[in-house]
C-alpha cells in the first residue's frame, strides 16, 4: 500500500502501518488499538474550521454556515461551551438547528469543542446524546489540571476515572472523545502523562487530539516527534496552529501566527502524519490577530486568514502524499 492510499483511507491495519513507518507499526502491534469509530474518508475531506474566533460576533447559524461554505471544507469545529456558538445548557434545542443550517450549505459538523471533563456535568448527557442523534462523531474534552504536581500519579488515576465516566455515558451514542495536548501545567501537555491516563481506557471511546503547535512549544527540537510517534496508535484528531516565541517585558512568551510563519516544522509533521492512521477531523485554528480597524474588517480578515491557512494545509497534505 502506498502512503497516498493509506492517508486517503485512514485504515488502521498493522500490516499497512508496517509498509509506511516501522516505529508506528511496532507501537500499533503492541497496543492493538481498536478501529476508529467512524468510517474513514480522505483526510483532505476532514478539514474543519475551529469557530472560536467567530464566537463573540453574535452570528446566526445560517450566517456562520454561509461564511464557512466558500472554504470548501467539511464544516466547523463548533464550540459548545461557555461563551461558544452554543451554550451547553441549550445544546438539545440549539445543536439540531445549527446542524440543519450547515447541512443547507452542504456542510456537516465533524466535531465539537467542549469543556466536558466529567459525567457529573449536567450538560454531558444531553450533549452526547444530541451528538449521537445528529451523527456528530467527535468531541474535544475540556482540560484536566494538576492540583499537586508532586502527586502526579494519583492525579492521573483520579482524572482517568473522570474520563471513564464520560466514555460510559457516551457509549450508547457512539461518540469519540479527544484529549488535547495543550501546553502548560495541565495534564496532556507533556503527552506521556496523557498516555498514562488514557492507556487503560477504551480506544473506541477516547484518543489523542494532537496539536503540533502546542507539541512544539513543549518539545521544539525533537520531543514533539517522539511524542507524536508514541501516541500514534491512539491518534484520533488533529489541531493545526503555529506560533513564535517573543521576548516581552514579562519574559519570553508565545504568540500565535499564520501557519508556516512560526516554529512548527510543517513538512516534517505532515510527513510523519502521512504514516499514521487516524480517522477523525483535522481542525484549523485562527487564534492569531487577523487585524482590522472595524468589526467588518476583522471578520473579513479572519475569513481570509482561514482561507490562506486551509490552502497551506492542503498544499502540505498533497506534498506528503506524493
Amino acid at each position: 500500500m502506498r502512503r497516498r492510499d493509506f492517508l486517503q483511507t485512514g485504515g488502521v491495519a498493522t500490516a499497512a502501518a508496517c509498509l509506511m513507518n516501522p516505529r508506528v507499526a511496532e507501537l500499533a502491534a503492541a497496543e492493538q488499538p481498536a478501529p476508529a469509530p467512524k468510517p474513514a474518508v480522505p483526510v483532505g475531506e476532514r478539514i474543519c474550521l475551529f469557530t472560536d474566533h467567530l464566537d463573540d460576533h453574535g452570528f446566526s447559524y445560517v450566517e456562520l454556515a454561509k461564511m464557512i461554505s466558500p472554504l470548501k471544507i467539511a464544516g466547523p469545529d463548533l464550540t459548545v461551551r461557555g461563551g461558544g456558538v452554543i451554550a451547553p445548557d441549550r445544546v438539545a434545542e440549539e445543536l439540531p438547528k445549527a446542524a440543519a443550517a450547515f447541512k443547507d450549505q452542504g456542510l456537516s459538523i465533524p466535531m465539537l469543542s467542549t469543556n466536558l471533563t466529567s459525567a457529573a456535568d449536567p450538560t454531558a448527557r444531553p450533549l452526547l446524546s444530541t451528538m449521537g442523534k445528529l451523527g456528530i462523531g467527535y468531541y474535544k474534552l475540556g482540560y484536566y489540571h494538576y492540583h499537586d504536581i508532586t502527586h502526579w500519579e494519583s492525579e492521573l488515576v483520579a482524572r482517568r476515572k473522570d474520563v471513564a465516566g464520560l466514555l460510559e455515558l457516551g457509549k450508547p451514542f457512539h461518540v469519540h472523545a479527544g484529549l488535547h495536548n495543550h501546553s502548560g501545567a495541565g495534564i496532556g501537555g507533556a503527552l506521556w502523562d496523557a498516555w498514562e491516563m488514557l492507556g487503560p481506557l477504551d480506544p473506541n471511546g477516547v484518543g489523542f487530539y494532537y496539536d503540533p503547535g502546542h507539541g512544539t512549544i513543549e518539545g521544539s527540537k525533537h520531543a514533539w516527534k517522539l511524542n507524536l510517534l508514541r501516541i500514534a496508535p491512539r491518534l484520533t484528531m488533529v489541531a493545526l496552529k503555529d506560533f513564535v516565541w517573543e521576548k516581552t517585558s514579562g519574559g519570553w512568551q508565545t504568540r500565535w501566527c499564520p501557519l508556516g510563519q512560526g516554529q512548527v516544522n510543517w513538512p516534517e509533521f505532515f510527513k510523519l502524519l502521512a504514516g499514521i492512521p487516524f480517522a477523525g477531523p483535522m481542525s484549523v485554528h485562527i487564534e492569531y490577530d487577523p487585524g482590522g480597524a472595524t468589526r467588518v474588517e476583522r471578520i473579513d480578515n479572519s475569513l481570509a486568514a482561514a482561507q490562506r491557512d486551509i490552502a497551506f494545509v492542503r498544499q502540505h497534505l498533497a506534498a506528503a502524499m506524493r
